[in-house]
């Protein structure tokens, strides 16, 4: 299953609880993008490393759950997935978590991620945006719903339960 949104949508908040709900595992799409670094998040692998470390990881897992965004990772990842679960949360509500955690991880927020991550709505900049990442799940040939990212974590967790029962298929 992946869970996909935008930045500070609450993907890695909700894969990991529905994870350890049902007894998965919790992998994080960002650590297969980008490599270790100090500071992080400066060197990307390459897509095909990228991609295969990640079918690896996936392959080892009896069940798993991945946060994150797929999308440009090659064909092989991109339908590697039974289930889809999109969380839409509000500009400001994203972005207020976004500079939260940048301060809690390393003291400061950094602009230049922020200034990043706030163009995802608009749709005018390179990379993943709403309008792409929505063209993309248009393209998924899987059972998608839409949960609302500002809703309590307790209620998207019953919520993604109650699409992964096997009679929401």
């Amino acid at each position: 299953m992946l869970v996909t949104g935008g930045p500070g949508s609450g993907t890695s908040t909700l894969a990991e609880a529905l994870a350890g709900r049902m007894a998965a595992t919790w992998v994080e799409a960002d650590d297969y993008y980008w490599k270790p670094s100090d500071p992080p998040f400066q060197y990307k692998y390459g897509t095909a490393e990228r991609a295969q470390r990640l079918l690896e990881a996936l392959a080892r897992a009896e069940r798993a759950v991945v946060a994150g965004s797929v999308m440009g990772w090659g064909d092989a990842v991109e339908t590697a997935f039974d289930r889809i679960i999109f969380i839409c949360t509000d500009p400001a509500t994203r972005m207020a978590r976004l500079q939260a955690r940048e301060r809690q991880r390393y003291g400061e927020a950094r602009p230049g991620f922020l200034e990043w991550a706030a163009g995802y709505d608009g749709g005018d900049r390179p990379g993943r945006t709403l309008a792409r990442h929505r063209a993309w799940l248009d393209q998924r040939h899987v059972p998608l719903p839409q949960l609302d990212g500002g809703d309590a974590l307790d209620a998207l967790v019953a919520q993604a339960q109650t699409f992964c029962a096997p009679s929401a298929i």
